[in-house]
């Protein structure tokens, strides 16, 4: 079985359709009509992935966003119809994991469903091959998922944690923002900076990289960003 999704739009055509797609396709679907559904929804039966529109009434998708980020840590896919660029930008400030303007194919959906399940899902079972990284006051185990910083624990999403990673294990080397995009979120968000740039934003304040003189995470202008560690 492909998955379990759950739909939030208060577009019930939409809801249908797109329901009866998914199921033909595979996936165990359930639906709601506003944010509030979904979140009791997520909280009692959580999926594997969460199809949100942001124009929903009463609650709109970037809150019910925050909220899925925050406390519910199940992937989301943005539906957007409006203001395309500054919706793209902010739902991946705030933690969405993919976006798909409306009107789209089914197949272009599905396709982006995949991607989103197949990076998530991945986090479950870290490659072998993965070493740990031990950088000053950086730990980072792989096969647990882990992230610690002078000891404390930090709470990353999963491509937070997938770009941390790939920029500690290569530590002092230049990363292309090309290079980074293909490896961290795959070959289907090439042409799409902005997913990055936004990532490394969000990464360092909770890294709290905030020093202009030495941050852990440079920008190396017009090329991309490299990590250096701090001194213990």
């Amino acid at each position: 079985m492909p998955g379990t999704v759950l739909l939030i739009d208060d577009d019930k055509l939409m809801r249908r359709s797109l329901a009866f797609n998914l199921q033909q396709a595979g996936y165990v679907v359930s639906t709601a009509a506003d944010a509030e559904a979904g979140l009791e929804i997520i909280r009692q039966h959580r999926p594997d992935l969460v199809i949100l529109d942001i124009g929903l009434p009463g609650m709109d998708g970037m809150d019910a966003l925050k909220i899925i980020r925050d406390q519910l840590g199940v992937p989301v896919i943005l539906l957007t119809a409006r203001r395309r660029g500054v919706d793209e930008i902010l739902g991946l400030e705030l933690g969405a994991d993919d976006y798909i303007t409306k009107p789209f194919d089914f197949e272009v959906l599905q396709a982006h469903i995949k991607a989103v399940l197949r990076r998530t899902s991945g986090i479950k079972d870290a490659p072998s091959g993965l070493t740990e990284v031990n950088l000053g006051d950086l730990y980072i185990n792989p096969a647990a998922h882990q992230v610690s910083l002078n000891g404390q624990e930090l709470n990353l999403s999963p491509k937070e944690f997938d770009l941390l990673y790939l920029l500690a294990s290569n530590s002092g080397k230049v990363l292309t923002t090309n290079d980074i995009l293909t490896r961290v979120w795959g070959a289907e968000f090439e042409g799409q900076p902005q997913v990055v740039y936004v990532h490394i934003r969000w990464l360092r304040e909770k890294l709290g990289d905030t020093s202009l003189e030495s941050p852990r995470i440079q920008t190396i202008r017009g090329i991309g960003y490299k990590y250096l560690p701090k001194a213990i």
